[in-house]
């Protein structure tokens, strides 16, 4: 009896070490294939990530390359923020020099290298860094380097100690199964063979083993079936992560292809921008030809003249159009509210259209309402909303068609539409027609086109207005309407009669021209000199404020860009001189955004107006019109 219960404790022994050492060997090699598994999948997804981040960075950034535009290229940069795993990160020109660098945190200076390195990634010292070459049409024209974090170490610290306590769970629990094993262990056991076989061929996890009654097969056959349960839970869990991730590569194209119709819009928009560029640049230089060559000819100058302010008029307007994207894309675009009449505001987009309707010989008709309707809003951004809807469908309207401006009234809103017979926009663009860059004829048979900007702008200021704008056609050819609703406004109270103001009586000036654009500022100087004005003219800063000491201008106009001495310091100058305190200074730039007026105000400048200035401003100035005037509005 003695050495029977010996066997059978030999036995129960032998039988759970042999299971503790099975099971053992089994998850630490199980372990150790996860670990090495996890290791490897989380470097390549760390990898991917940084390169699909480097590949984002690259395609953003051809444009500043393109132009030169480091700001550009580091507001690119500078979008990684969000990504605060990557510390720093650099564009590389094609010569691989720096072109702009990046560190999410200000304390710290990362370390670039002097090259960007071959394309990949690379991993050392706790750190994965990827090198990424910036294409344009199949050109490298620059790199993209990142650096980021790479936790590998604390990755692996942290699975493993998970492994560890699951392996010492698992140990723990095959030793208690091992420890009931008793007799009849053949039959429970080769019902578990089977249902595992079934599991295995059907892949069913839903299949249980049926209860053994007690004892330690009971257990055994309990700690499968739940084995089975929690792995068809994981298995479920896979399936959901499999298609989370599907579900994540899908959006991750969708990007990918929203990227590319950006970068496709882009190259479009910039080939646009250069055709209509160089359009009005061909008349001009036509018109300087004539006048060179007829000079004699009065009648042939005037007309040379006049195509070569018409021509100059539509760069002003396409410049104009460029700043009002620029304004839109930062938020800065704003107007000013005040009461106005419907009937001036659309006699003013009238007047500013009617010159290209006339030309492409259409027929407008003008309904408004009979009573007057008043707004709230800036007379002039409205004009220009319905100047940009008379020139499209004048742009998109086969000569000698019709187009109509209605406007009524009800229910609190004025509902302004403007039809044409046009060529009319296909139903799949009129959900896009008021994108950025999109137009609704893109084939080069067409006489006239855009930027594609007119329509985006003229939503968003129909939206600060209070209002809304929408697009409807038929098809093609079936001609095209846009309807914008605005809320009405009560009538402004009658203001007070303004005492009539006194004659100005012209007078001659001291006049002092800094400009480093030297035909530029030759021409306005001949033409005061013309008016009887003393003239004096500088390029650059230092050779301005010599001269202005002793000619002790009383208007100075002065360019903000100057060699040596820019415009701002110059003025700071000027006033510190008590001889010129009281003297007029124009701020005269290409530079209008409202941080530039104000900082030309903060340096002492009267009046902020922007290139391009007609010679009528100029007098405007030298008769003694001091308020401020600025060509594009902000």
């Amino acid at each position: 009896m003695m050495l029977n219960r010996v066997n059978a404790g030999s036995v129960r022994i032998r039988l759970i070490l042999m299971a503790l050492a099975t099971t053992f060997v089994a998850l630490l090699v199980a372990a150790g294939c996860m670990l090495l598994y996890d290791a490897r999948s989380f470097q390549q997804t760390w990898a991917s990530d940084l390169t699909a981040q480097a590949e984002i960075v690259a395609m953003a950034s051809v444009p500043a390359l393109n132009f030169n535009d480091p700001a550009a290229a580091r507001q690119n940069l500078a979008l990684l923020r969000v990504r605060p795993a990557i510390h720093a990160g650099a564009i590389y020109t094609a010569r691989d020099s720096m072109f702009a660098a990046y560190a999410q945190s200000a304390q710290e200076t990362p370390v670039f290298p002097a090259r960007p390195g071959p394309a990949g990634y690379h991993v050392e010292d706790g750190r994965m860094t990827v090198c990424q070459p910036i294409l344009d049409n199949g050109e490298v024209i620059g790199h993209v380097y990142l650096s980021a974090q790479y936790p590998l170490l604390e990755r692996i610290g942290r699975y493993g100690a998970i492994l560890g306590g699951v392996m010492l769970g698992s140990l723990l629990l095959a030793a208690l199964v091992a420890s009931r094993l008793q007799a009849g262990i053949t039959r429970p056991l080769a019902a578990v063979t089977g249902v595992a076989r079934e599991v295995r061929q059907r892949r069913d996890f839903s299949l249980r083993v049926p209860p053994a009654g007690s004892g330690e097969i009971a257990t055994l056959v309990d700690a499968f079936n739940d084995m089975l349960a929690e792995v068809g839970r994981r298995s479920y869990a896979l399936q959901e992560a499999n298609r989370t991730l599907e579900h994540e590569m899908a959006v991750r194209q969708s990007a990918e292809h929203a990227l590319l119709q950006a970068d496709r819009r882009k190259d479009e928009f910039l080939a646009t921008l250069a055709h209509e560029l160089r359009n009005p640049l061909a008349p001009i230089r036509t018109g300087l030809d004539i006048m060179r060559i007829n000079a004699a000819d009065g009648k042939a100058i005037d007309k040379a003249r006049a195509i070569m302010e018409r021509q100059l008029k539509q760069m002003v307007r396409l410049v104009d159009d460029l700043l009002d994207v620029s304004r839109i894309n930062t938020g800065k675009l704003t107007i000013s509210k005040e009461g106005l009449d419907l009937q001036s505001v659309v006699g003013d987009a009238v007047e500013s259209a009617r010159p290209f309707i006339e030309g492409q010989n259409h027929e407008l008709t003008v309904s408004l309402p009979p009573q007057p309707v008043w707004l709230l809003g800036d007379a002039t951004r409205l004009a220009q909303v319905l100047s940009n809807l008379l020139n499209n469908a004048a742009k998109y309207t086969v000569r000698g068609g019709r187009i109509a401006l209605e406007g009524t009234v009800g229910g609190g809103q004025l509902k302004l539409s403007v039809r044409d017979n046009g060529i009319g926009i296909a139903p799949q663009m009129l959900g896009h027609i008021f994108e950025m860059f999109t137009q609704a004829d893109s084939s080069l048979e067409r006489s006239s086109a855009g930027l594609g900007v007119g329509l985006s702008l003229a939503r968003r200021l129909v939206e600060l207005h209070g209002g809304t704008i929408q697009a409807f056609s038929k098809g093609l050819g079936q001609g095209s309407e846009f309807v914008i609703l605005l809320p009405l406004a009560g009538a402004p109270a009658a203001e007070a009669p303004r005492p009539a103001a006194p004659p100005r009586t012209r007078r001659l000036l001291r006049v002092l021209l800094a400009d480093d654009n030297v035909d530029f500022v030759n021409g306005i100087g001949t033409l005061l000199r013309s008016m009887g004005h003393t003239v004096h003219i500088s390029h650059d800063g230092v050779q301005a404020l010599a001269a202005a000491e002793a000619f002790a201008p009383d208007i100075a106009f002065l360019d903000i860009g100057l060699p040596q001495l820019n415009g701002y310091d110059l003025a700071r100058a000027l006033r510190r001189q008590p001889a010129l305190r009281r003297a007029l200074l124009v701020a005269v730039t290409g530079w209008g955004q409202q941080k530039d007026r104000q900082q030309a105000f903060d340096a002492g400048f009267d009046l902020h107006v922007v290139k391009p200035i007609s010679f009528e401003r100029i007098q405007a100035i030298l008769a003694g019109e001091r308020q401020e005037q600025v060509l594009t509005q902000y």
